[in-house]
């Protein structure tokens, strides 16, 4: 078994726990995941069967931490 935690420092670390939560509960073939706060960190851990389903894991979840960024930094500068 494959393990990966990713942990996202600033800003956005609440923003990104908060939207990704529901992944959490998605089911990717061959593959579990967590989200949590940790302090001002968001922490997702990820165990996946292989290397093929860490890797289709790993980009789900950065895609959507980029594009949660992305809204944020976009929110920001309009305000």
């Amino acid at each position: 078994m494959l393990r990966a935690v990713l942990r996202m420092d600033g800003d956005t670390a609440s923003a990104v726990a908060e939207s990704l939560g529901p992944e959490s509960g998605r089911e990717l073939p061959r593959t579990r995941s967590s989200i949590s706060m940790d302090g001002g960190s968001a922490v997702v851990s990820i165990e996946a069967a292989d290397a093929s389903a860490m890797r289709a894991a790993l980009n789900s979840y950065l895609e959507c931490v980029i594009v949660v960024q992305n809204v944020e930094h976009i929110a920001k500068v309009r305000q």
